[in-house]
Formats: C-alpha cells, structure tokens, sequence
C-alpha cells in the first residue's frame, strides 16, 4: 500500500508541519483549510478511531484531545518519531503498518480516519482496503477522511493543465505519479460495501467524505 512512496514520506516528515501552515507556497492551495478539515474530521469520528496516515500526529493530536480512543498507524519511523515527540502524544502508542496491513485494536472501532492518505492506494488497493474496512466496523461505524479526488475526468485534466501552467511541477507530478480517485469510482466501492456517503469540498482539491456503514456489503457472485 502506497510504500513506493516512502522515501518521499521519509524526506517530507521534517518539513511537513511547515508545508500542511502554508510554508510551501507550491502546495498552499493543497494544504488550504488544513485545520479546519482536521476539526471536521474529529467531529464526525466516534469514539474509538483506526487512523491510518497518522504521520506526524496532526489528526491523532486533535482526536486524542477531543477524548477518543486513537490508534493511529503509519509505515515512516521519522513520522511516528516526530509524532511522538509532541505533548499530548506523550501517552498515545503509534504502530507501523499501512492502511492495509495494521494491528488490529482489540475492541471494537466504531471510526476509521485519514488525511491525505487514500490517494495512495491504487484502485486495485482500495477496493480490498474499503472491503477489509467494512468487515472491521459494524452497522453504524464510519469512515471519515479528507483527500485530493475529482468530479470527473474532465476535471482532474482541467486542474492538472492550471498546475503546469503555472509551472507548480512539483504538484503537478505529484498529481500524476499518485492515485488520485474520481468521485464515481469512490462512491461506487462505497456503496458496494454497504456505506452511504456524504461529500464536502474543503478546497480546490480536498473533499471530506463520511461514509457510514448501512448494511453488509453485497456479496460477489463471482466469489460465492
């Protein structure tokens, strides 16, 4: 899941708290609303959350402040190190995985939680991820994250073409180098397995989802 992408995890972890505050004026438009989105995030959450992409504890921080059980899991050591490090994460255990290979927690979850970390599934990987992530919860649990996704095709191309012209190649390479879901491919592995969706734009690039689980997924006949 997404591990080709840890040696530019490993290089980011140092600089990523400045960037997500507007640092990088390359990626400002990105990280626009970053806490709010974070905020929204902890609101929707329940009471014991999986986060996946925990990084450098940004969201772990804000859902352990707000009193929920966390556990937070991310594949970079120099994330969970400077995610360690901060006060109120003094306490919080943090555990090396990916969004899908993870400790399972030994209660029941009734959140699964993400910031800009789903992109880095291929389709392949996130329809085994949203699957695997439905059979965790029970009726009434949820997934709530924010993430970079486009209404259409048409869409992504437009963005893609206003990046390169105004020669943010760095976001733009990332924009082609990483997996970036349509908002019709999403809804559709959601409602497959059982979620009703709800969709907020946050910025030019960011939606936050709440998917709740209604039913059981439906069952592939191919796999019966």
């Amino acid at each position: 899941m997404g591990l080709e992408f840890m040696p530019i995890f490993e290089e980011w972890a140092v600089v990523y708290d400045d960037e997500v505050n507007g640092g990088n004026p390359e990626y400002q438009e990105v990280f626009a609303n970053y806490w709010q989105i974070l905020d929204e995030i902890t609101a929707a959450s329940g009471e014991v959350v999986l986060e996946f992409g925990s990084g450098t504890g940004n969201l772990t921080e804000k859902l352990v402040v707000a009193g929920k059980t966390v556990y937070p899991v991310e594949p970079s050591p120099e994330m969970r190190n400077i995610a360690a490090e901060k006060p109120a994460l003094h306490e919080t255990t943090f555990f090396a995985g990916d969004m899908e290979k993870f400790p399972v927690p030994n209660e029941p979850i009734d959140t699964i939680a993400s910031n800009l970390v789903f992109h880095h599934l291929t389709t392949e990987e996130k329809a085994r991820a949203i699957q695997r992530y439905s059979q965790l919860l029970t009726t009434g649990g949820k997934i709530v994250f924010g993430d970079t996704m486009f209404l259409s095709q048409k869409a992504y191309t437009e963005i893609l073409a206003v990046e390169k012209a105004a020669g943010r190649a760095n976001l733009a390479a990332d924009l082609e180098r990483e997996y970036y879901p349509l908002m019709s491919e999403l809804e559709e592995l959601f409602r497959m397995n059982g979620f009703q969706t709800r969709y907020k734009q946050m910025n030019r690039f960011v939606w936050l989802v709440i998917a709740e689980k209604i039913m059981e997924a439906r069952i592939n006949e191919n796999e019966c």
